[in-house]
């Protein structure tokens, strides 16, 4: 009961925060000129042949609270605007982008985080010893490379040298044909979902190549972060009373390590993981460019670029929605990790 009265209080909570998106999105918006603002209410580009009688039929040269409430309404029934940039309604735009950045997250956010935790544990367990100073060193080098450095090195060597080995975008040629043909199904549009859903094979491991360099970009760049945060963490949770107790009483190092100071040592690095995870989501701009992984990190850096007002909004209104969405996830695995926390 603990647990549902507090999911349903963070929940409630998440209202005055879109509000207040909300306000801050059309303060934005505010800024632009009439004809610029109608294509936040545009949903079929013939519209655009009349942007007077947008202006007219929205209210947009009515008083501020008018046209703020007649934009609200338009964003409760899903309509963001027309991008320019896609070219197609912005919702439809961002479920269409959606499952390649889904799916880079799915196979990024579990290497970033685990890799993460296991090199941050072995560097504390193994604390002023080689083993310590190599992962110590293997992190600070890897959070310090450029993403766009990295990226372009491995294409450079993985597709250029190597003639085409590990290759950018989603998919190859062929596979793309076959996804687009009436043969294959599209459940999800994340391809190598679908692809196992169709008992695709080809196209399954087709997809799979085209993800290992942003996954190794990612994995590199991201988990330096999450393994100087663990080792921390653990270096903390060593040093605490019940540690001593436990050796104490007779127990093996790895039960040690494993039950009380990892667990223990779980929570700040639950804390970075959540977010690394909603930044995933949201779409990673810099690794999406450079492997051409037309996802929303992709569509929104050209969004920006073209100043396609509707795009750079919706992506504002996304984002805040998945960061009060991890915040509540995170805390509730604080509960689960450490019995301790409790839910106010």
């Amino acid at each position: 009961m603990e647990v549902r009265a507090y999911i349903i209080r963070r929940v409630l909570l998440i209202i005055p925060v879109l509000v207040g998106v909300s306000l801050i999105v059309f303060a934005i918006l505010a800024l632009f000129s009439p004809e610029q603002r109608a294509a936040a209410f545009i949903t079929d580009i013939r519209q655009l042949r009349d942007i007077r009688g947008v202006i007219r039929s929205h209210g947009l040269d009515a008083p501020v609270y008018v046209q703020y409430f007649n934009w609200l309404k338009e964003v409760f029934h899903g309509n963001l605007g027309w991008s320019k940039t896609a070219q197609r309604p912005v919702l439809t735009a961002f479920f269409y982008f959606l499952p390649n950045t889904v799916e880079l997250a799915l196979f990024s956010a579990p290497l970033v985080i685990l890799v993460g935790i296991w090199l941050g544990t072995i560097s504390a367990v193994h604390q002023g010893k080689l083993i310590d100073h190599l992962t110590r060193t293997g992190a600070i080098v890897g959070w310090s490379l450029p993403t766009f450095w990295f990226g372009l090195l491995l294409l450079m060597i993985f597709y250029g040298y190597f003639r085409g080995l590990l290759p950018p975008e989603a998919l190859g040629t062929q596979a793309g044909l076959l996804v687009r043909s009436e043969a294959f199904t599209r459940y999800t549009h994340i391809n190598t979902l679908d692809a196992l859903l169709n008992g695709n094979f080809f196209i399954f491991f087709d997809a799979l190549r085209h993800l290992i360099l942003p996954v190794i970009t990612l994995t590199v760049v991201q988990c330096a972060m999450v393994m100087r945060i663990m080792r921390s963490s653990m270096l903390e949770a060593l040093a605490k009373g019940y540690i001593a107790t436990a050796r104490a009483k007779g127990a093996d190092e790895k039960t040690v390590v494993r039950k009380h100071a990892r667990r223990n040592a779980m929570i700040p690095v639950i804390t970075v993981s959540g977010y690394l995870f909603a930044l995933l989501i949201q779409g990673v701009v810099i690794t999406e460019t450079i492997f051409n992984r037309k996802g929303l990190g992709w569509w929104w850096a050209r969004a920006a670029v073209n100043l396609d007002v509707p795009a750079v909004l919706g992506s504002v209104i996304f984002s805040a929605l998945i960061f009060v969405i991890t915040n509540l996830i995170v805390d509730l695995l604080y509960a689960y990790v450490d019995p301790r926390v409790r839910l106010g």
